[in-house]
């Protein structure tokens, strides 16, 4: 792939991704979709998914941003569930899927149906979070989905490798295979642990948000190279330098969490796009590959796999989700109840994604002169697999949400919780100031200091007055008025500034500056709607 190859994928799915924004249709289908018509259009080069780069250099930036974003302590909170699915599920989905696609295509090895439900044992970080996100699942669903595809794909590549030393007979005992698989799990969470610190250190310490934001996009990458440097899991190590930064972002200057933020919103966004959009650009090469199988055959073995796919997910979430609860008192004290609708949600919500084709397209046509036994096969019903339950499960995943009617965030619940810590912070706050003004050292004007008690009182009572009656008029809070009205101020001395540097009063240096302040006073005015 060239340099202009590169730049119009990522154009392209940019382009797609944010006409997605404006329909009901999730990006993720809609990329995929798109990937698939352009696949076949005249003038579009071959874009073919190379595992040496998706696994070390989109992998790890991926994983980071969706760990980083999420809740350690929540993640803690339901680490039972979550490792039920991220290693349970992977290994019992392995044998299941393997098996069945053994028992479903004629003259395929078990050793080789192995390596396929290893392949297609784990759902997608990428896509897991672009749904849920977009669904506004109830928060502990979103929770075990995102804990589940942080984790599974360090436990399914792990299984892949033990399935394809058996395929082309280098042989793996249950111990040996055991034993990498600990070395993997442990080895990851290790290296994690290991960086964590120090890196968390140099990022406090470095002094300048440009540095910080250069050594944010290196984190991810390191981690991961320096676990697999080891033979451990660098998805884990990622994920757990990710999860410790995130839980600690607080002691990180202003400067560079609002960089850090919009830096890595476009690369994730970016990242994203162009993963969906080369699923489906796949296309012609799996079809290409098949060989001695017929299309039409291969796509009922196709439809096959798929089907076993969705059904042990279910066959292993809702024993998961109950038997736990029926054998243990303290399992059910210690965590909500649940009803048939959450594992149905949790079952459904399995999509596939580009790991599992990367993993695929990393199985070798020959090892040490043993060929890999129906190659091809492998990669088409996988590509199938991903995109069967990216657009059967991702397009009737919405409605089937809104047919169970799942009791919604408790929007108002969490904003009494928001105002409430807002009130106990500005009091904090009020009587810090207070001390400081009472220091000769810290004289101000009154002016200036009653500024101070007026930022101080908007913050406390904004959130409270979202809890308030709205204009009859507008619909808007209070709160929404005074920040479309904010919103409108700046607008008027923005236009100020730039004709005033239009008519020469003022240099384009000073205009920057000007503008970046009034920035910095939108961003904290509509902070609350991004």
């Amino acid at each position: 792939m060239d340099a202009l190859q590169l730049v119009g994928l990522v154009a392209a799915s940019a382009a797609v991704a944010g006409l997605a924004r404006r329909t009901p249709v999730p990006a993720p289908l809609l990329l995929v979709a798109a990937g698939l018509a352009a696949a076949y259009l005249p003038g579009v080069p071959d874009y073919t998914l190379d595992p040496h780069i998706i696994l070390p250099l989109i992998l790890p930036p991926l994983l980071y941003t969706a760990a980083v974003d999420s809740s350690y302590l929540d993640l803690r909170a339901n680490i039972r569930p979550v490792a039920l699915l991220s290693v349970g599920y992977v290994l019992f989905a392995t044998v299941a899927v393997g098996w069945l696609a053994y028992v479903l295509v004629p003259d395929l090895p078990l050793t080789a149906a192995l390596v396929l439900g290893a392949v297609v044992a784990p759902p997608d970080a990428v896509a897991a979070t672009a749904i849920a996100r977009k669904l506004g699942l109830p928060n502990r669903i979103t929770t075990i989905l995102q804990g589940e595809s942080l984790v599974n794909d360090a436990t399914a590549i792990t299984a892949y490798k033990v399935a394809l030393a058996a395929a082309v007979g280098e042989g793996m005992s249950w111990a040996g295979g055991l034993g990498e698989f600990a070395l993997a799990a442990l080895g990851g969470i290790g290296v994690g642990l290991v960086l964590m610190a120090p890196i968390h250190w140099l990022r406090c310490h470095l002094g300048e948000a440009l540095l910080q934001n250069t050594m944010s996009l290196l984190i991810p990458f390191v981690a991961y190279a320096a676990a697999e440097q080891v033979g451990a899991s660098g998805v884990l190590a990622v994920v757990v330098v990710g999860l410790f930064l995130g839980h600690r972002n607080w002691q990180v200057d202003f400067a560079t969490r609002l960089q850090e933020e919009a830096v890595w919103r476009m690369v994730a966004f970016i990242l994203e796009s162009a993963v969906f959009a080369l699923i489906g650009l796949q296309l012609p090469y799996v079809v290409q590959g098949l060989g001695r199988y017929g299309i039409g055959e291969a796509v009922w073995y196709a439809v096959g796999v798929f089907v076993a796919v969705v059904v042990v997910r279910f066959v292993w979430v809702y024993p998961a989700t109950f038997l736990p609860r029926r054998l243990s008192a303290r399992i059910r004290e210690r965590e909500p109840g649940v009803d048939w609708r959450a594992p149905l949600i949790v079952g459904w919500a399995g999509m596939r994604g580009v790991v599992s084709l990367a993993i695929a397209f990393s199985v070798p046509e020959m090892t040490d002169g043993v060929e890999f036994p129906a190659r091809n096969l492998v990669l088409f019903l996988t590509f199938t697999t991903v995109i069967g339950t990216l657009v059967v499960q991702g397009l009737t995943l919405p409605p089937l949400i809104r047919l169970l009617k799942l009791p919604p965030r408790d929007t108002y619940k969490e904003t009494l919780a928001e105002a409430q810590a807002q009130s106990e912070a500005s009091q904090a706050a009020e009587e810090r100031l207070q001390a400081l003004l009472a220091d000769e050292r810290n004289a101000l004007p009154e002016p200036l200091a009653d500024r101070l008690r007026t930022v101080l009182e908007r913050r406390r009572n904004a959130v409270w007055e979202r809890l308030g009656s709205v204009n009859a008029v507008t619909g808007e809070t209070a709160d929404d008025t005074y920040r479309r009205l904010s919103r409108e101020m700046i607008e008027a001395e923005r236009e100020v500034f730039v004709q005033l540097r239009d008519d020469r009063r003022i240099d384009d240096e000073m205009l920057r500056t000007l503008l970046r302040r009034l920035d910095l006073e939108e961003a904290a005015a509509f902070r609350e709607e991004t």
